[in-house]
């Protein structure tokens, strides 16, 4: 730390570099929805007709400006384009890039530590609700800035550990594809493996029109409501004397807006919880955008805007992919001009579905309960890698222990769990 060096943020990193694209052109526009808090990973992008809006290309840095986006942690590394593909986004971003003075995945974490989010905080200015960083005083903030050399070492500690994040996550897309595919080709197209185990519809399997549901299904199925198959909870929020973000009392969640890409995130607690949602529970959004779902990783009060749902027979895999196929009826509906802006419990509670013969239902879920059993491990890891990317950050960040010392123990860590791992399959004889 002794031989880092002040310098003005503005001279170390250059902010919103001259960029190209053809106005009218169509480019890949990467939106404001397209990053997730404190997640390196951008989420996808739209391909848009350019009009305006910050240009950047891969290795630069978007760092959103705007409240609450800042302050919620809304910065992203760009790794998505093709080679010297210039692409654009929200104007609500600033691109941040890489100079001889500072290495461009350094950057990235020095955008999302305390000392750099307090300095673009602190001089954010406007309406309330809608103030935005002052780039030209953000850029004459001083922070101590290490070696190249050092920034390499600093940048890898923190994004092997993004990386090991980013392949759970490939991971769980992946298992909720191949979820979602089996659920389709079971339960929407009724290809089912039938007694022989060729596929029942397509084999010729017996389909019977239904009244209530106003369309065929497998002989021996049923129609019901989602009240049939998942014991479900509305939210009420409690009253907002109760809340704070210093984890005392029950954790809250608001509505889809504290949403992650599996399970949300936690910002507030409330010390009156009302409605309670159990762990493993599907969180439901009942307000604008409808049927978008979470789960809920602890114990939990909802608030107005979610519904908790649990599995009358105690799977998720069922209720999950029926959810998603809700989800896609609610967006073809808001799509063809009928809104959804919320659903009520009636409506809720009276979804109509398609009820499977029992054989059936228990072979799908042999399949896919492991899937989400997999999902929540795979994310239960990634919230401890992102606690110690998080604890380590800062750190490192000013210099309180050097690369080697994390190493050190990280190595020690691991030498330990490989020790009991080994102890322990030696207890019970196993290789």
């Amino acid at each position: 730390m002794n031989k880092w060096k002040m310098m003005p943020i503005g001279k170390v990193i250059k902010f919103n570099p001259p960029e190209r694209i053809p106005k009218g052109s169509i480019a890949k526009k990467i939106p404001m929805g397209s990053l997730t808090e404190f997640q390196r990973k951008i989420n996808g992008f739209e391909l848009a007709e350019f009009k305006s809006g910050p240009k950047f290309r891969n290795n630069d840095t978007l760092l959103a400006k705007i409240t609450p986006c800042l302050e919620n942690g809304k910065t992203a590394y760009v790794d998505i384009l093709e080679d010297n593909e210039v692409a654009f986004g929200s104007s609500e971003f600033i691109v941040l890039r890489e100079t001889n003075f500072i290495n461009r995945e350094f950057i990235y974490y020095l955008a999302i530590s305390p000392t750099f989010r307090y300095r673009a905080i602190s001089c954010m200015e406007g309406t309330s609700g809608r103030q935005r960083v002052n780039e030209n005083t953000l850029k004459n903030f001083e922070l101590p800035i290490p070696s190249i050399i050092e920034q390499k070492q600093i940048a890898k500690v923190l994004s092997d550990l993004d990386a090991k994040i980013e392949v759970n996550n490939n991971i769980n897309q992946e298992l909720e594809a191949m979820a979602k595919t089996l659920y389709d080709y079971w339960f929407v197209q009724f290809d089912f493996p039938d007694a022989n185990g060729k596929p029942y519809k397509s084999s010729g399997g017996k389909m019977l029109y239904n009244e209530e549901l106003k369309r065929g299904i497998p002989e021996g199925w049923e129609d019901g409501v989602l009240s049939d198959i998942a014991n479900i909870t509305m939210g009420q929020s409690p009253s907002g004397s109760s809340y704070n973000e210093e984890g005392i009392g029950t954790v809250f969640y608001q509505g889809s807006t504290d949403f992650g890409l599996r399970f949300p995130t936690v910002r507030k607690y409330t010390t009156e919880p009302s409605r309670i949602a159990e762990e493993g529970d599907i969180l439901l959004s009942v307000r604008a955008p409808v049927g978008t779902l979470n789960q809920a990783m602890e114990s939990c009060c909802i608030g107005r805007g979610l519904a908790a749902l649990r599995e009358k027979e105690g799977s998720i895999s069922f209720l999950w992919s029926q959810m998603e196929y809700f989800k896609q009826v609610f967006d073809r509906r808001n799509t063809s001009g009928t809104t959804f802006g919320s659903i009520n419990k009636d409506d809720l509670f009276g979804l109509e579905l398609c009820i499977p013969d029992k054989a059936v239902l228990k072979k799908f879920k042999k399949i896919v309960d492991p899937f989400h059993n997999q999902i929540i491990v795979n994310s239960k890891q990634n919230q401890k890698l992102a606690e110690l990317r998080d604890w380590l950050l800062p750190m490192l960040m000013n210099g309180q222990v050097t690369v080697g010392e994390v190493e050190n123990v990280l190595r020690q860590a691991q030498d330990d769990k490989l020790g009991m791992v080994a102890e322990e399959n030696g207890k019970y004889g196993k290789g």
